[in-house]
């Protein structure tokens, strides 16, 4: 990846008056940037190295919070300090607020400046460098689905986020009318990101009131990850600048249709050619992404976790919904959990399973190392389905809440092989402890079912 600022070119911004301020950002678990705002001058002559943090931002959950069970840090050990170093290879301008430039970090050790093995970057990073060993690249690209909402979210909360009024009053999808009413915030939030070196080629109404989906440029699979961050950070900005609000929530009430965040996967040769292309097989699916694709639907249980990784995220998987139910591939049928897209080198597998609310680092490494134990296993591709694939007896179910993707994780030979024990247990810890919490709450679906009638 290039730097869409040099840093050169930063420290003249920064003589100039024109940046006066840094956000120096880390990815966390749940794909939030975490960090400091420097004041630029410092920054640029002292900081651009690295700086610290507190080592539970690696630890925490949704609310900040700091659980029990975490083998990487606790009270007992006092919550040490990471080190956060700027990648200057993300380093560009965030021009949806003034004066501002931005920069990624990698997290390392405080005391060894060893890469900090659960840092979602750093996960991610991992599985690149397998796919590096044999002279191949991952191309991704994320499709971001989100909801826009009247109010700002500091006004939704005072309000206990009741009574919710999406932006629109009915399904927008594909239309051109109600989406010009959105402008407002869409139009924004697509140049200001392009302005930011990152790629959007569109966006457009979703299949619900309200509902909006960002389409950015496949990259480099670090770079496309990089890039969803940075946009969906950058949506909830620009929708809170406007009075509006953007939430990622997976399902935000059970008659509306979820958010997803479909993830196009594809392997390219070091020098850029497609490996998963093949001309002569009638699906145009080469030996490689056939046994790619079978790792997929081998350990799709596997990596649920990291692609619906909430007890909201399973609400989204109903019928009918273009949510699928279903471990299945299929040719470009939206029912299914893999669709094949695509043709010639265009071809790739979208997969459909992740939420909205998925963090993309840990999504696409888990991808990446189901895919990769296809190819090193060797594994045959049975026939695609058709049909209407919610009505498959013989398909298997995707797991259908956080416990059984989080007991699935923890037993996974492939990932604790792929990402090592350490990260598995951490993130085994992190499901657990959103079952833990939500268990524990007395809803309001209780209190109205139950009050006077139980």
């Amino acid at each position: 990846m290039t730097a869409n600022l040099p840093f050169e070119t930063l420290k003249t911004l920064v003589k100039e008056g024109t940046i006066d301020t840094v956000l120096v950002c880390l990815v966390d678990m749940q794909g939030r940037l975490m960090g400091k705002r420097f004041h630029a001058s410092n920054f640029v002559e002292h900081s651009w190295q690295e700086t610290h943090c507190c080592d539970y931002l690696l630890a925490t959950d949704l609310e900040m919070a700091t659980p029990d069970g975490f083998a990487s840090t606790s009270w007992e050990s006092g919550y040490g300090d990471y080190v956060m170093r700027p990648d200057l290879t993300t380093l560009r301008l965030a021009p949806w607020l003034p004066g501002t430039a931005m920069v990624l970090c990698d997290v390392l050790d405080h005391h060894h400046h060893a890469a900090v093995s659960h840092s979602p970057r750093s996960i991610l990073k991992s599985q690149i460098e397998r796919l590096g060993a044999r002279n191949t690249v991952a191309n991704m690209a994320t499709e971001l689905e989100f909801f826009l909402f009247e109010k700002t979210c500091d006004q939704l909360r005072r309000k206990s986020f009741r009574k919710l009024k999406p932006i629109s009053g009915y399904n927008e999808d594909y239309h051109i009318l109600q989406t010009s009413k959105e402008e407002i915030i869409m139009r924004p939030l697509r140049n200001h990101l392009v302005a930011a070196g990152i790629e959007v080629e569109n966006s457009k109404g979703e299949a619900e009131t309200g509902q909006e989906e960002l389409n950015i440029r496949y990259a480099d699979a670090l770079t496309c990850a990089d890039n969803h961050t940075i946009a969906k950070h950058a949506a909830k900005e620009i929708a809170w600048q406007q009075g509006f609000s953007a939430s990622f929530l997976a399902k935000w009430h059970q008659d509306k249709v979820g958010s997803a965040s479909h993830v196009h996967q594809s392997l390219w040769s070091d020098s850029g050619e497609s490996l998963f292309r093949d001309s002569v097989d009638r699906y145009g699916m080469s030996t490689t992404m056939r046994q790619y694709v079978a790792g997929l639907l081998k350990y799709a249980s596997d990596i649920t976790c990291f692609l619906a990784p909430y007890v909201n995220s399973y609400k989204r998987f109903c019928e009918g919904s273009f949510a699928p139910t279903k471990i299945a591939w299929s040719v470009d049928n939206r029912t299914a959990g893999f669709r094949l897209c695509g043709d010639g080198s265009a071809i790739r597998i979208e997969c459909r399973i992740g939420g909205a609310d998925l963090n993309p680092y840990l999504a696409q490494a888990a991808l990446i190392a189901a895919g990769l134990a296809g190819i090193e296993e060797e594994l045959e591709l049975a026939p695609p389905t058709s049909g209407n694939i919610y009505a498959d007896t013989e398909a298997r179910d995707i797991p259908r809440n956080l416990r059984d993707a989080s007991e699935a994780l923890n037993g996974s030979a492939m990932l604790r092989s792929a990402f090592g024990d350490e990260v598995v247990e951490h993130y085994v810890r992190a499901a657990r402890w959103e079952l833990e919490e939500f268990d524990r709450v007395v809803t309001d679906y209780e209190l109205m079912r139950g009050f006077e009638r139980a």
